[in-house]
C-alpha cells in the first residue's frame, strides 16, 4: 500500500501531520503496516517565495501578510493562529523550540526529496524529508540554502544529495510532480493519497488510521502510463491551465503525433494559450489527414479568426456546421 504525502515543507501542518501518520501507521494491524509504503510529493503553498531567504518575523507585521493569514485560518487572528499550530506541534512532540525563521523557496528541498527517493527509496526519502523539516520548523535554518540542504543529505545517509542538487538533477522531476499533482486535485498540504483517494489536512491519527484502513481495500482500476498522463493533461486544461497541459504532453507529442486525441488536445492548448502558429499547424495537418474531422475543422476555423484571417476562416467554419449543425 503506498502512502503519498503530497505537501510542502514550508507548511507546518506538513510536519504535524507526518508525526500524526506516524502514530496513525503505528496502531494498524501489523499485515496491513507492514505493506505500507509512505512517498513524498512536492506541493507548494508559496510558488512567490524568493530563492533567497528573506526574515519571516518583519513580512509577518506586513498589512497585507496579514490579510493573507487571515484567510488562511477564518476567525482567527495571525497571532491565534500561530499559536493553535504551536500548540498543535507541542503536542506532537516537535520542539522544543518552533516556528520557521526565513520565507523561503522550497523547490530546492523538493528536488532534493525526488532524488533521494531515485537514489535509496521511500526509507532514504523519508528520513530525508524529517532532516528537512526539523531543519525549517526546530533550527531555524535557511532550507533554500545548498549548504543545509547537503548538511540534512548528509546526515540523512544521502551523502550525494548537495552534489546532484549542485548539478540541477531532479529539476524536471519535480515540476513534472508538480502538474500530476494539480491535475489530480491536490489543493492542501499535507494531502494523503492512497489508491485513488485522499485525505486533506494534518488529521487526528484515528482518523488517518481510518481512512488508511478503508483506503486499503479500494482496488482502483490501473491505466497504462500513457493513458494517465493523458488523463492529467486534460485535467489541467479543464482547470485553466495549458501551458501544465502541454508539458505533460511533450513526451507524447514525437511518438504519438498521428493520434488524433493528441494532436487535439495539444491544439486545444496551444489555442487556449494563444500558441496560435502551433495551434493552426497542428490543425491543419489533422484536417488534411482527416477532411471529415468536423471539430478540428471548428477549432482551425477559430483559430483562423483569431489570427484576423476571415476569408481563410470560413470555409473551415461552414463544412464545421454542415458536418455538426451543433457547431454552427
Amino acid at each position: 500500500m503506498r502512502i503519498e504525502i503530497w505537501a510542502d515543507t514550508v507548511c507546518p501542518w506538513t510536519y504535524i501531520g507526518k508525526r500524526r501518520l506516524e502514530r496513525a501507521l503505528a496502531g494498524l494491524d501489523d499485515a496491513l503496516r507492514e505493506k505500507a509504503e509512505v512517498v513524498w510529493r512536492p506541493y507548494r503553498i508559496d510558488p512567490a517565495a524568493p530563492a533567497a531567504a528573506e526574515p519571516l518575523d518583519p513580512l509577518l507585521r506586513d498589512p497585507r501578510v496579514d490579510i493573507a493569514l487571515r484567510a488562511c485560518a477564518p476567525g482567527l487572528t495571525p497571532d491565534q493562529n500561530r499559536a493553535r499550530v504551536a500548540e498543535a506541534a507541542a503536542a506532537e512532540g516537535l520542539g522544543p523550540r518552533w516556528g520557521a525563521a526565513w520565507r523561503v523557496s522550497s523547490h530546492d528541498s523538493h528536488r532534493l526529496l525526488a532524488l533521494a527517493l531515485e537514489t535509496g527509496g521511500p526509507g532514504l526519502q523519508g528520513a530525508v524529508a524529517e532532516g528537512v523539516l526539523r531543519a525549517h520548523f526546530t533550527e531555524a535554518g535557511d532550507i533554500g540554502s545548498a549548504g543545509t540542504l547537503d548538511r540534512v543529505a548528509r546526515e540523512a545517509g544521502f551523502p550525494d544529495g548537495g552534489r546532484l542538487l549542485a548539478a540541477g538533477s531532479g529539476e524536471e522531476e519535480v515540476r513534472e510532480l508538480l502538474l500530476r499533482g494539480r491535475a489530480a486535485g491536490v489543493r492542501t498540504s499535507p494531502t494523503l493519497v492512497v489508491n485513488g483517494r485522499a485525505l486533506e489536512g494534518a488529521r487526528h491519527p484515528d482518523a488517518i488510521r481510518d481512512f488508511l484502513t478503508a483506503a486499503a481495500g479500494h482496488a482502483p482500476r490501473r491505466l497504462p502510463e500513457e493513458v494517465e498522463r493523458f488523463r492529467q493533461a486534460e485535467s489541467l486544461l479543464e482547470r485553466g491551465d495549458p501551458l501544465g497541459a502541454l508539458a505533460l504532453l511533450r513526451p507524447m507529442l514525437g511518438e504519438h503525433a498521428a493520434d488524433r486525441n493528441v494532436c487535439l488536445l495539444a491544439a486545444r492548448a496551444y489555442y487556449r494559450s494563444a500558441q496560435l502558429g502551433r495551434a493552426r499547424r497542428t490543425l491543419e495537418e489533422m484536417v488534411a489527414r482527416s477532411p471529415d474531422d468536423a471539430y478540428a475543422r471548428l477549432l482551425l476555423g477559430r483559430t483562423l479568426q483569431r489570427q484576423g484571417e476571415r476569408e481563410l476562416a470560413g470555409p473551415h467554419l461552414r463544412l464545421a456546421g454542415a458536418m455538426a449543425p451543433e457547431y454552427v
